[in-house]
């Protein structure tokens, strides 16, 4: 079966009649690749199989009591049982809660407890905060993808909740973002340049995140090939993934792409499939952008949005170097953004006095069919989270430069107050990132005597043998920022903490900067 010149274009209901109209004219096409394994023996899923097998396991959790509404927690690492399950989930008309196995006990607690899934699918030990769910395993799982066909689909909308995706928990507990179909469907039209009829697209991070569970309308209606990095995720097996498998659209939160262009299998890796390659997810610093750009020899697009978001901005194919390396581009079709003072709820910013052309620094607000809903059975936390007229306010802090692009400056909860100056980490990241002597970086502030806050610099050296100063790093942050931006205290390590979804853990590092305070004080 041939791929199509254009994507599946038709106004369809819901997800599970557009998948049936790829199934049925794209059925031979790889949906999935799993990354385990070598090339000649790695477990590969067409259109037509997937379809089949969602089926099955529909009919075998509709024997144990899953109905249309119901919730179905899907606590497994990214793979192709993942993607039956999702849609086995989808054919019920019920909901699909993702879970990530590599969350903690608490958290997976607190899921299960907020959600009640009527089952969850899962891999995972029950002696832990699974115990008390009824639960499908996995290997029951693949027997089930061979049981009847399940006929009797339900008449779901595109206003009808079909997935929750939980917020990573790195500043409490998780928060479970609902999306519908028409926020897929929404999503879809705002994905830009990452998406073409036959792709074969790099997915390194976890299913449950937002970059999977809301794109599979997008997946589908473009005819994507899905290829799966194994858990754990290694910059040598992405490298070798990218190659055998043919990628086009390389994937990656910057600390991914920073191993993988660190590591020597690169020079010997065959890249030329690749079209395209994005990051997005956190700060990415500009001399990786370049870097990406040389090593790879093709486009580099920043993408920002966050879960509840689903989709927000990004640069364009052909925007100069300057709009790639230090900015995230303009809003993707169907997004509207404002910037807004006073955490999003005061005025919209102006222009400074200056005449550079840019914007005060405000709350980044966003609004389009294509975020989530609400959270789930949260009404206060939604009302604070999207306003009377159906703005997000989206917690991060930034700027409109001259063109129109958005300049991150970080999360409002990450800024500090040093000497009643606000200071802004990722602008300070972002110049210390450039440092010959350093590898990766991460800035936070502390409470501090006096200044009442002042800054830490984590830094992971180049050479560990010839690691960076704090003078070195403070006359470089004096030489082009205010000087009340320069850290107070500098801390090495061998490697900055990741969330589950590869973000720097700043929440971890709190015990150490204030144990940096102190030898400051001294």
């Amino acid at each position: 079966m041939p791929l199509p010149s254009v994507p599946f274009d038709g106004e369809f209901a819901d997800l599970c009649g557009l998948f049936d109209a790829v199934a049925a004219e794209c059925g031979d096409v790889e949906a999935f690749v799993d990354g385990n394994g070598t090339a000649d023996d790695r477990r590969r899923l067409t259109f037509a199989d997937w379809g089949r097998a969602a089926d099955g396991v529909a009919t075998r959790l509709a024997a144990m009591g899953v109905r249309r509404g119901d919730v179905v927690g899907i606590s497994l690492p990214s793979s192709i049982d993942y993607a039956i399950s999702y849609q086995a989930v989808l054919r019920l008309g019920a909901i699909a809660s993702g879970m990530n196995p590599r969350l903690g006990v608490a958290e997976t607690a607190h899921i299960i407890d907020k959600s009640e899934p009527t089952v969850v699918i899962t891999d995972a030990d029950p002696t832990g905060a699974l115990a008390a769910a009824p639960l499908l395993w996995v290997d029951e799982l693949r027997e089930a993808c061979g049981d009847p066909v399940f006929t009797a689909r339900p008449n779901v909308g595109l206003d009808d909740p079909v997935a929750i995706v939980w917020t990573s928990g790195t500043t409490g507990k998780p928060k479970g973002a609902v999306f519908d179909a028409g926020c897929m469907r929404a999503m879809t039209r705002a994905a830009g340049p990452l998406s073409r009829v036959g792709d074969r697209r790099l997915s390194p991070l976890p299913f449950a995140h937002v970059g999977y569970m809301t794109r599979v309308w997008d997946e589908l209606q473009h005819v994507i090939t899905t290829v799966i990095c194994p858990t754990p995720w290694t910059a040598a097996g992405a490298l070798d993934l990218i190659a055998t498998e043919r990628v086009t659209v390389g994937q990656g939160v910057p600390a991914q792409w920073q191993m993988m262009l660190a590591h020597p299998d690169l020079a010997n890796t065959d890249t030329s499939s690749l079209r395209i390659v994005s990051s997005g997810a956190a700060r990415i610093p500009p001399e990786m952008v370049r870097s990406m750009r040389d090593v790879f020899g093709v486009p580099v697009v920043v993408r920002y949005t966050s879960t509840e978001a689903c989709v927000s901005t990004g640069t364009a194919l052909d925007d100069p170097d300057d709009v790639i390396c230090n900015t995230v581009g303009t809003p993707g079709e169907g997004v509207e953004m404002e910037l807004r003072l006073d955490e999003g709820r005061g005025r919209v910013v102006e222009p400074l006095a200056d005449g550079s052309g840019d914007t005060e620094v405000g709350t980044v607000c966003l609004r389009s069919r294509a975020m989530m809903r609400g959270y789930w059975r949260e009404p206060a936390l939604t009302a604070e989270a999207i306003d009377a007229e159906g703005w997000l306010l989206t917690g991060d802090l930034g700027h409109l430069d001259v063109r129109g692009d958005l300049r991150l400056d970080g999360r409002s909860t990450e800024m500090y107050i040093r000497g009643g100056y606000n200071v802004y980490p990722i602008e300070v990241e972002n110049l210390l990132g450039q440092h010959p002597k350093v590898a990766r970086i991460a800035v936070t502030g502390t409470a501090a005597p006096v200044l009442g806050e002042i800054g830490i610099a984590f830094v992971v050296p180049a050479d560990p043998a010839d690691p960076p100063t704090l003078e070195e790093l403070r006359h470089l942050t004096v030489s082009r920022l205010a000087s009340y931006k320069a850290p107070d205290a500098l801390v090495l390590l061998d490697e900055l903490p990741l969330t589950a979804m590869s973000k720097i853990d700043k929440r971890a590092l709190a015990p150490a900067a204030a144990e940096a305070e102190k030898e400051w004080e001294r």
